[in-house]
């Protein structure tokens, strides 16, 4: 079967260039949307960390009782994990008065439920709340209720919840590198295994075996600073790993080390004894074949294994049907890896002009449709189960993220199909290439066998005459012996070493020698260059696949931000059951509002922001702003942040995450805050990249 490098026609020198132009633009494309989506990553960490919401609790938000419970439950919107100090009851004087216990409700792992001491006096009492989702992301928050009646209370509240900002962003990272590490790994081996092994394709599994590895272990370190809220620090305490290796996604993070450490066997393996060749192609064939099967039912069983361990901790591991959604999101994430990960080493064998048959393009090309099936089939049942509604799909932050994935999905079978059709062309062109290639080579034999003749009749009558002369010349010469007769006899080309023509010669001399074999090795790397070049057909395909790459890049991006935030149909029941929380209505409060000036300095950074807080109570609250300019136009700024403080608590800053709905108008859903007083509120308002100033006034939460 000819390859595809011995089948290039000569073609204009302008090819090289273009094709090196259209890298650099593609690769600028990739750099840029990967940055854009890396920031959305770590900005929207904070908002999209609540995955299983407080949905209700007894007693209620803000109500009063008029004997004492004998615990407290929490109901929320999915399972969560508990440790032994999730939930913490404070009495008004700040002293702990639950039993230290917490523990699910009858079994049901959407419900939590701390124990009380009995004999509690009357007053106001503050709940403080942590935990961690079943889809591995932290929870918190603090609600306050009353026995007898409201008092006074000088309870101090940490819940821990938040993620530091930095500890989220190495977090979110490290998340995507595991994913695109899985892709190359998966992809990187299967393309080895049934398209074509080489040496760039194995860089590209060995180097996903090392990010992914390196990947697990981060996360694993940084997993008990990111659920407790901790800082950077935390790192260094190895003492927590026991504590996060005990919960499901620490089972699973040491399960994918493991596994890892067989693959890396299997790595190996597979380019060390199955791709080996001897120069024996029936030895070749007979060893191939006798490792087929073991690689291929080991690679399977480990490539099912490493897709379980995100499979068991995440969103297919919580809500409905989780028996059936488990098994579907390791077959969609082994698609990925196989369709992703192929395309990289597709990608990256043509560009080093590696040598590789039409057969192997044709047979990957048939694995990636399969592939591609494969993800639009379960990828449908995962939108249906995360989504739950149409309306979803645009209300929810969840859904429009999933609009993007969709639409880098295609683009990248749009892409997909010009591969193919270039594949369809770069086949038949090596037809017809065959076709002139043998009738090319009949040509040469015909008329090398004519010279050979001639030339054959021509040495005849020559060699007498040839024979003559060499005998009268001998005779001629002196007698000569020993080293005489050596240095004679001796080529002038032995002794200067072989060169080749329009070659300099190194002399004897190192130095000179490795310079040579520099040159040499840069003038074959410019041959292989042109050859890759030459091929019209063999450069179309290598641009599509490198866009179909870059794409996918972008599109494992967005993937990762979509695993790390609240699915639509959990958010949507979240906000269905706080509008139906009782004692939402208790009092009728008109909402507050404050008017807040800013100026940032230029002309264009003075305008006016007004907060609003519905309905002021505590519990659940809905938070906008909205800013204006002095003519009180609706204007956008590049960011607003916000966060409360209630100081005579010690309780804050709570950093509010707020969304943009249109312009000048920024919301939060969803605001809890715990208790009564009169909180300051901070406003931080940018105009520019380097303008920003922050103001603060004091809003009255009513009792």
């Amino acid at each position: 079967m000819p390859s595809l490098t011995s089948l290039a026609p000569a073609g204009p020198t302008a090819t090289r260039s273009r094709t090196t132009a259209t890298a650099r633009r593609l690769m600028a494309i990739c750099g840029t949307l990967l940055a854009a989506l890396l920031c959305a990553l770590s900005v929207g960490a904070s908002s999209a960390s609540a995955h299983a919401a407080l949905t209700s609790t007894d007693p209620a938000d803000g109500s009063v009782v008029k004997t004492a419970p004998r615990e407290v439950t929490l109901n929320f919107s999915e399972g969560v994990l508990l440790s032994g100090d999730s939930v913490r009851v404070l009495d008004p004087k700040g002293k702990r008065v639950d039993t230290g216990k917490t523990a699910h409700v009858g079994g049901k792992s959407s419900t939590a439920a701390a124990g009380l001491h009995s004999g509690l006096p009357d007053g106001t009492y503050t709940v403080a709340w942590k935990a961690v989702s079943e889809d591995s992301h932290p929870v918190s928050g603090a609600f306050t209720f009353s026995i007898g009646a409201p008092s006074k209370t000088t309870a101090k509240v940490s819940t821990g919840g938040e993620s530091d900002g930095t500890v989220g962003t190495l977090y979110g990272i490290g998340r995507y590198a595991a994913y695109g590490g899985f892709a190359a790994l998966v992809g990187g081996c299967v393309f080895a295994g049934l398209c074509r092994s080489s040496r760039p394709v194995r860089k590209i599994a060995v180097g996903g075996w090392v990010t992914v590895f390196t990947a697990t272990l981060l996360l694993l370190l940084l997993r008990g600073p990111y659920t407790d809220g901790e800082g950077i620090g935390g790192v260094l305490d190895l003492g927590r790993l026991g504590d996060v290796l005990s919960t499901k996604p620490g089972a699973a993070l040491l399960s994918r080390l493991l596994l890892l450490g067989a693959a890396a066997i299997f790595l190996a393996v597979l380019f060390g004894s199955y791709t080996r060749r001897s120069g024996d192609a029936e030895v070749d064939a007979r060893r191939r074949q006798d490792l087929a099967f073991g690689l291929g039912f080991g690679g399977t069983v480990m490539a099912v294994g490493l897709a379980a361990t995100w499979a068991m901790a995440e969103h297919a591991s919580v809500g409905l049907q989780r028996q059936l959604a488990m098994p579907v999101d390791v077959i969609h994430l082994i698609a990925v890896g196989v369709w992703m990960g192929g395309l990289a080493s597709l990608a990256v064998t043509l560009w080093a002009g590696e040598p590789i048959e039409r057969a192997a393009v044709r047979r990957f090309s048939r694995l990636a449709f399969g592939s591609v099936v494969a993800l639009v089939v379960t990828g449908l049942y995962q939108s249906w189960r995360q989504v739950g509604s149409w309306g979803a799909l645009t209300d929810t932050e969840y859904g429009r993220w999933l609009l993007v994935k969709v639409g880098l999905v295609a683009v990248l079978v749009g892409i997909a199909a010009v591969s193919r059709r270039w594949t369809g062309r770069l086949t038949d062109a090596t037809a017809e290439a065959e076709k002139e290639t043998e009738a090319g080579t009949e040509a040469e034999s015909a008329s090398e066998a004519a010279s050979d003749a001639k030339a054959t009749t021509e040495a005849r009558a020559e060699a007498g005459t040839d024979a003559e002369t060499a005998a009268a010349v001998k005779a001629a010469q002196p007698a000569r012996t020993g080293a005489a007769d050596a240095a004679i006899d001796t080529p002038a080309e032995a002794e200067s070493g072989e060169a080749e023509p329009g070659e300099e010669s190194d002399d004897g001399d190192p130095v000179r020698a490795a310079q040579l074999a520099r040159q040499r090795a840069a003038k074959g790397k410019a041959t292989t260059r042109r050859e890759r070049d030459a091929d019209r057909e063999r450069s179309g395909l290598r641009r599509s696949v490198i866009a179909e790459t870059v794409v996918a890049v972008v599109l494992l991006a967005v993937a990762t931000v979509l695993s790390g935030t609240q699915p639509g149909r959990a958010e949507t029941e979240q906000a269905g059951a706080a509008a139906t929380q009782p004692g939402r209505d208790r009092l009728n409060v008109d909402p507050v509002s404050v008017l807040i000036p800013y100026n940032t300095g230029p002309k264009s950074g003075r305008g006016k922001a007004v907060v609003m807080i519905e309905p002021a109570l505590p519990g659940d609250n809905a938070l906008h702003v909205f800013t204006t300019d002095l003519a009180d136009r609706p204007v956008d700024v590049p960011e607003v942040k916000l966060s409360l403080t209630l100081g005579s608590k010690g309780i804050g800053p709570l950093r509010i995450p707020l969304e943009r709905l249109s312009t000048g108008h920024w919301s939060a859903r969803t605001v809890q805050l715990p208790m009564a007083g009169t909180w300051q509120l901070s406003l931080t308002v940018r105009t520019s990249d380097i303008d920003q100033v922050t103001e603060t006034r004091n809003v009255k939460v009513a009792q």
